[in-house]
């Protein structure tokens, strides 16, 4: 087993949403979503330095983002003060997924802050409590948090656990920022999509309800995922976007796709993990 501490470079994986339904919306305006997270191999990276000092630091601020509005510097903020830990951290965050990509980078980078300062601290929050406190930084923070590949419901903080089979995914990433409040926001979006039942889902069922709504608002996103459908038909946009992808038989079969992309194109392949590289810590 990893000897996770101060010298660790931690993982803060991307996921991917195998469908994305919209269902209903309550009277506060949050949106009710049944969706399928899959966690895949392509990662942001944390370090972490002490601080005796109580004070939290990002070493390396993200361009267009205030240090004090970061998700990593709120999560660890959040959590000192959940637990009145008087220790400090400065963090180190290299960036590896794209901003406004819908592969859950941001929240996925404050979930394994959570996790790793819990136990670098040792301040001993149990997983389940630190995931109703990441439900206060974002709705997609509890499921990194989580650590499983998971059938999720509610505002994206109900999980049923599920076994996924192996897989491996060309992803594209359009050049575009896709605003997430813009694509909920929209009068266009369906909201009354049928609800299922978590044990009635398999892959290949159901789509992303927010595809529609991007495509016609960010030309780009159509287009790539225009390209994607010719090689693998049941391609589909992640999260409310920019990022499109496809599941492939094999990492080869991924691979030659991503080699046949038009000049300009970016993408990548990635492999579907069997559970978040931090899932055995704080259970």
């Amino acid at each position: 087993m990893n000897e996770w501490n101060w010298h660790s470079r931690w993982p803060a994986p991307a996921k991917l949403n195998l469908f994305l339904h919209v269902v209903g919306r309550r009277a506060d305006g949050y949106h009710l979503l049944q969706t399928v997270f899959r966690f895949i191999d392509r990662c942001d990276w944390l370090r972490f330095s002490p601080r005796a000092d109580g004070s939290i630091e990002l070493a390396t601020p993200t361009p267009g983002v205030a240090p004090d509005d970061d998700l990593t510097v709120r999560a660890a903020r959040l959590l000192q003060a959940h637990t009145g830990c008087r220790q400090g951290a400065t963090i180190h965050l290299e960036k590896t997924l794209p901003m406004g990509g819908g592969l859950g980078g941001g929240s996925s980078d404050a979930a394994s802050v959570l996790l790793a300062l819990n136990h670098l601290w040792q301040t001993g929050v149990p997983r389940g409590e630190l995931e109703k406190l990441g439900l206060a930084l974002g709705a997609d923070v509890p499921v990194f948090v989580h650590g499983r590949n998971c059938f999720a419901e509610g505002v994206g903080e109900t999980f049923t656990d599920l076994d996924l089979p192996p897989a491996a995914y060309l992803i594209l990433q359009p050049p575009v920022l896709v605003p997430t409040a813009a694509i909920f926001g929209s009068p266009d979006l369906r909201r009354d999509t049928p609800a299922m039942r978590p044990a009635d889902w398999r892959p290949g069922i159901g789509g992303n309800d927010l595809e529609a709504v991007a495509c016609a608002a960010f030309p780009a996103v159509a287009s790539h995922l225009a390209w994607l459908r010719q090689h693998a038909p049941d391609a589909m946009m992640t999260g409310s976007g920019a990022c499109v992808f496809a599941a492939f038989g094999s990492e080869d079969a991924a691979a030659t796709a991503c080699a046949g992309m038009p000049e300009g194109m970016i993408g990548w392949v990635a492999n579907g993990l069997t559970q978040h590289p931090l899932a055995e810590i704080a259970r």
